[in-house]
């Protein structure tokens, strides 16, 4: 049996067409799912893409994080099913209280848009099992309100627990606390990341194809669970 990951499509989503494909890619059947609809149609995972949902009005994810297909999205990831959160899916994971933390407007004032290196620091979760702990990765990455803060308790727990999922390399591109690109929550299913690794998944259109592997680790997550 093929394995379903939807992609949610919200009002000024961006990047779904773009996770369709990276699912595609890895092997997996793209299913896309309305935001309006709380039916997940039988996927095995989630993905959020990135964008601009809602317009970011009030603040980026706020409003999404009340549609009706996140009731059910925030129900099935408690009972352990894969969520994952690029960019503007990470601010509304962090809006669900999925994930902790808030992003926030780019140190710099700035929208940035560059190739950016990580570093995997986690590679237990269910969508960084095919890197390996240390290993580094160029991805794009582009957003205004890309900045990851949380409290000092909060910072600490998550390294003193391995929730950091990757960090940035080089250059902090926009002040984010500790260097923090990526989270996951405790039971590792659920992962946000400011990066996009949708775009880094073929030679022509990718500075690399190295973001391939958070779609290939979730299918084999699926079929070997």
């Amino acid at each position: 049996m093929t394995t379903r990951i939807g992609v949610v499509t919200f009002p000024g989503s961006l990047d779904d067409r773009d996770a369709q494909r990276a699912v595609r890619l890895a092997g997996a059947e793209p299913v896309a799912l309305w935001h309006r609809d709380k039916d997940l149609h039988q996927v095995d995972a989630v993905v959020l893409p990135g964008g601009f949902s809602y317009g970011d009005y009030l603040r980026c994810g706020a409003i999404s994080r009340f549609s009706p297909v996140m009731d059910t999205i925030i129900e099935q990831a408690k009972l352990g099913m894969p969520v994952l959160g690029i960019c503007n899916g990470f601010q509304v994971l962090c809006e669900s209280h999925l994930l902790p933390g808030a992003l926030t407007r780019n140190d710099s004032l700035h929208f940035i848009c560059r190739d950016q290196k990580l570093r995997i620091e986690n590679a237990d979760t269910a969508w960084t099992r095919d890197y390996s702990a240390g290993q580094e990765i160029v991805v794009p990455l582009k957003n205004g309100e890309g900045r990851f803060v949380a409290d000092e308790h909060v910072l600490d727990e998550l390294e003193a627990e391995g929730r950091i999922v990757a960090r940035y390399l080089d250059v902090n591109p926009n002040g984010s606390y500790r260097d923090i690109a990526g989270i996951t929550n405790a039971a590792g299913n659920v992962v946000g990341l400011m990066p996009h690794p949708e775009h880094a998944v073929e030679p022509l259109t990718g500075p690399t194809t190295e973001g391939l592997g958070f779609f290939t680790s979730v299918l084999k997550q699926l079929v070997n669970a």
